[in-house]
């Protein structure tokens, strides 16, 4: 291969964020998604070459990945994205990598690995906000508890996201909150409620299915993991939602309206409000003696840290430095991996 990176969904969102940052670098990847008109709107201007192609047939994907060693999926939700582009990595021998936060995704690649492994083929999903800093605090969390039996993970993230984002969390509406118990993926009709101090007095925080509840136990061996949001208004009400409305909400001319409505927003958070932005992760590891060890991380906003983490991530892989078969951000590239991106700090909160 001859180190190659090809952006799917580059005309997205996140897509864009990513595109850019790799022409600053000098990077030169291939950006792809469904529509070569908005692909070229975005490749253009950055001087990178443009290719359109849907997932639905699989030959048009072939065609069009076998001549990169990435392929970095940007394209959600990855529920619809990730199953047909995985095919084709592995039939074509490429790697793949994307910045999913849907457990079901995670759970999917790793059942792959062995596959993967035998052809010479990395699987790395969740290499954008979720799950690159949260999975690294949780093994970092391993490092210093290695007998923990118990990761509780809070994030305190702000107000922003994307259209695409929206859409996945729409989707999660009527599925309930999974988490981690003796290894095993459970799903809980309600979401707990509890506390978290990031650093500015405790707040309250809920219950969320988050991409960790399916990393962190692949990245630690962890056999219960639980991930909490602070809670805000939006988010406490969605977890407070009845079980017959979120049934109603799953319903599929209820998704197609929803996500209609979604469209109408805007596209994503501004260049101003990423800058101002930023994000607060606190982790819990527990032992069944009790003890504890406690760390606190903080990041810049969510999609300028994916499109740091994400570019970085494929042009490692890229460059031989991660081995084949399914990976955690953790896995490949080390607890610590986080802290090489600017505006990232970790404090241990109690030793």
């Amino acid at each position: 291969m001859n180190g190659t990176i090809l952006i799917y969904g580059a005309a997205g969102y996140t897509g864009k964020l990513i595109a850019a940052a790799a022409a600053r670098e000098g990077a030169r990847p291939i950006l792809a998604g469904r529509n070569l008109e908005k692909v070229r709107s975005v490749a253009e201007p950055l001087g990178l070459a443009a290719r359109a192609f849907d997932l639905v047939d699989p030959g048009r994907i072939d065609a069009a990945i076998k001549d990169v060693s990435v392929v970095l999926c940007v394209a959600g939700p990855f529920s619809a994205t990730s199953r047909p582009m995985v095919d084709a990595c592995v039939r074509n021998r490429v790697h793949y990598l994307d910045i999913t936060g849907e457990i079901d995704v995670f759970e999917a690649a790793a059942a792959r690995s062995a596959e993967a492994k035998a052809r010479g083929v990395t699987l790395l999903p969740g290499v954008g906000f979720d799950v690159v800093p949260s999975d690294c605090l949780a093994a970092h969390l391993k490092r210093r508890l290695p007998d923990a039996n118990d990761l509780k993970l809070f994030l305190s993230l702000g107000a922003n996201m994307s259209r695409g984002t929206a859409k996945t969390m729409v989707e999660a509406i009527a599925t309930g909150t999974r988490l981690r118990r003796d290894g095993v993926l459970v799903t809980r009709t309600w979401a707990e409620e509890g506390s978290c101090d990031f650093g500015r007095g405790e707040k309250p925080t809920v219950q969320v299915s988050w991409g960790d509840v399916a990393t962190a136990y692949h990245s630690t061996g962890i056999p219960n993991i639980e991930v909490q949001f602070e809670a805000l208004p939006a988010i406490r009400g969605l977890a407070r939602t009845p079980a017959f409305v979120k049934s109603f909400l799953g319903l599929g001319f209820m998704q197609s309206l929803l996500k209609a409505q979604i469209d109408r927003l805007p596209e994503g958070p501004s260049e101003a409000a990423r800058r101002a932005g930023g994000a607060v992760l606190v982790g819990e590891a527990r032992n069944t003696a009790g003890q504890t060890a406690r760390s606190r991380l903080r990041t810049p906003e969510g999609y300028t840290l994916t499109a740091a983490t994400a570019l970085d991530a494929a042009k490692r892989v890229a460059a031989g430095d991660v081995g084949p078969g399914f990976q955690t951000p953790s896995l490949a590239f080390g607890p610590d991996y986080i802290l090489s991106f600017d505006g990232v700090r970790r404090e241990d909160l109690n030793t």
